[in-house]
């Protein structure tokens, strides 16, 4: 009897290990979350990095689409890229939304506009079934203003709009802001684009909030 209780009990722990499933992370965001201009994006993107740092029983996937926007009337909107509707249909356990950068273009900034859309997207991702964990990132720093991304408006307009959703809702918050500011050598030429190393950094911010350091 002894023998068949354990062997129940052994084919019972297998099928159990054989149903668990890796936890699965979506990184949404624009050029520096798919990692535009490192080598070997699939590799060294904060995405792949991430991937790396979490190691077993996660599973990351990079929704990045370069020059994306959270506005829905931007120039270029995250919602109308067929990434946004891989992240939707990928349903992640956690979300890490990272949208703002290209929105701070002088040309087409409005700061209602960006809250309204950025609400609009909580919403939508918190719609998922089951409903995925959100965590919301301040945008990385901008060193240079280019292409009208500007820095002013990326500190004084985007980074308390996001912090206002994440306490209106309820959300983590990731700054991965002051951890790149003043920081020229962990980015390309351009001051917008991180290399490597600046896509590390991130890629270990995020981790810390998702193991809950």
């Amino acid at each position: 009897m002894n023998k068949v209780v354990g062997l129940l009990l052994a084919i019972s722990f297998i099928g159990c290990a054989e149903t668990k499933r890796d936890i699965k992370v979506a990184c949404v965001g624009d050029s520096i979350t798919e990692g535009m201009r490192i080598d070997w994006q699939s590799d060294n993107a904060y995405p792949a990095l991430l991937d790396s740092i979490l190691g077993d029983g996660y599973e990351v996937m990079n929704f990045g689409r370069s020059a994306t926007t959270m506005m829905r009337d931007g120039d270029f909107p995250y919602w109308s890229a067929k990434e946004f509707s891989n992240a939707l249909r990928y349903h992640p356990d956690i979300i890490i939304l990272k949208l703002g950068t290209n929105d701070s273009k002088l040309f087409q900034w409005n700061a209602e506009k960006y809250a309204e859309s950025y609400q609009m997207m909580i919403d939508t991702f918190s719609s998922i079934s089951p409903k995925p964990e959100i965590k919301l990132c301040l945008p990385a720093a901008v060193i240079t203003d280019r292409w009208e991304i500007t820095d002013s408006v990326v500190v004084n307009y985007v980074i308390p709009i996001v912090r206002d959703l994440a306490t209106k809702n309820g959300l983590d918050l990731i700054d991965l802001n002051t951890p790149l500011t003043g920081r020229a050598d962990l980015y390309h030429e351009d001051g917008i684009h991180p290399i490597k190393g600046g896509a590390a950094v991130i890629a270990q911010e995020v981790a810390k909030h998702i193991k809950g350091e």
